[in-house]
């Protein structure tokens, strides 16, 4: 960490840490919330809800984790993440001109997607997918340093949460909408809906309050990448702090790789997964976000991520469950709600990490790269997740996602010491 951002935290006194009320009243919480839910809403357009509009198609599981390979640019939002740094656009403030562009680049694209034909042509679709991914990873790279930068170091846990909840919430009711209204309006509609619904979040780019920065942008394009590259890798264990963000939730990302798919082998409709699955989705998210923000707070960054590591690890079992006993509610409810309950609580240690090693001044390019790797496992599984799927039967793939899950709780206890020191650090 940089002096500067060292500095700040230790020139208040432990007592001046804000009541969790205040906190969660506060504008800026309530800004962050929202605008993690317009970062949230485009995600599952391109990944649930393209994928059952693929299965309607008659596209195999194979083919279908090819082209969840649409998402690799959230991989490298990092290479641009350097130019929102060091040239914010002249409206609404260092960040939030850059997520109101993106916004309505989102908007567009998904209106785009009501024009195409998956029985025609699956290359338009993916180009459409392509650029949605594209623009969505833009705003996240913008939202992103804007949270980073509007929370105070005892803030993050919560400010990780606001940013959850909206998140999930948004992107599984998009999911749920697009699913409902396919089954029994189209396709069509369902993405002109979509597009209209994302464009509105503008109304709360315009609201959200700005923050109070520190330090000036950097001065040249190359100071917004060698610089922050330099900040970050000179923390103490930085290269294994990376690896640590890479492995803490690959075994979470695995098993939800192939979700829609998944529930529709069981045989589970496009409705009952919209209806059920999306609003259990949604309610234990919220739960999760919530539960995981508070406890941080009391636990710490170490205890945190040990104890909401292991419940995502166990959490996939459930799942391997219902690949074994076929369609069964109980099993389903019990599945969707501790899996997301244990996820989301594992994403706010996730984002609360890598804020801690972002430095306000480059808070965009370091953020997204950080993320980016945290992201790995999520955008780059998709070809051998279906690959399993295909010729080892679902029972499989999850036993899978549980074993790949450990290796990451070995690193958290085996870097305890540094994490548990980045966090008094802040």
């Amino acid at each position: 960490m940089s002096e500067a951002t060292a500095a700040a935290p230790a020139e208040k006194a432990p007592e001046d840490k804000p009541r969790l009320r205040d906190v969660l009243a506060s504008p800026k919480m309530l800004a962050i919330m929202v605008l993690g839910a317009s970062s949230g809403f485009p995600n599952q357009i391109t990944e649930s809800a393209l994928q059952a509009w693929l299965k309607d198609s008659g596209a195999t599981n194979t083919t279908i984790g090819i082209l969840s390979y649409v998402a690799l640019p959230y991989l490298f939002k990092f290479v641009w993440a350097p130019f929102l740094d060091r040239y914010p656009i002249p409206l609404l403030g260092r960040r939030r001109g850059w997520i109101l562009i993106a916004q309505f680049a989102i908007a567009a694209c998904i209106g785009l997607f009501a024009l195409q034909n998956p029985h025609v042509s699956l290359m338009p679709i993916a180009m459409c997918a392509v650029a949605i991914v594209f623009f969505s990873a833009t705003q996240d790279i913008a939202f992103d340093a804007y949270r980073t930068d509007v929370a105070k170091p005892a803030e993050r846990g919560l400010a990780a949460a606001a940013n959850n909840l909206g998140y999930r919430t948004a992107a599984w009711v998009a999911a749920a909408f697009a699913l409902i209204c396919a089954q029994y309006f189209g396709w069509r509609l369902a993405f002109l809906i979509l597009a209209g619904v994302m464009a509105a979040f503008a109304i709360a780019t315009w609201r959200a309050p700005e923050p109070e920065y520190r330090q000036a942008p950097p001065r040249t394009l190359r100071e917004s990448v060698v610089e922050p590259l330099r900040e970050l890798l000179s923390t103490p264990g930085s290269v294994v702090l990376i690896l640590l963000i890479v492995m803490f939730k690959i075994g979470d990302a695995f098993a939800l790789r192939l979700f829609t798919p998944f529930m529709m082998d069981v045989g589970f409709s496009k409705a009952e997964i919209a209806l059920v699955l999306k609003a259990l989705f949604t309610a234990s998210a919220i739960v999760g976000a919530i539960l995981g923000g508070i406890w941080m707070v009391k636990l710490g960054l170490l205890r945190s991520m040990l104890i909401f590591g292991v419940l995502q690890a166990l959490s996939n079992l459930l799942y391997w469950l219902l690949a074994v006993t076929g369609k069964s509610y109980p099993v389903m409810v019990a599945a969707v709600c501790v899996d997301n309950v244990a996820g989301s609580m594992g994403n706010i240690a996730s984002v609360a990490l890598i804020m801690a090693l972002c430095d306000v001044r480059f808070s965009a390019f370091q953020y997204a790269l950080l993320s980016s790797f945290a992201l790995l496992p999520r955008y780059t599984l998709g070809g051998p997740a279906g690959w399993i799927a295909d010729h080892n039967g679902w029972p499989a793939y999850y036993v899978i996602s549980f074993l790949i899950a450990l290796p990451g709780l070995v690193m958290v206890w085996v870097m305890r010491e540094r994490v548990d020191a980045l966090d008094r650090e802040q």
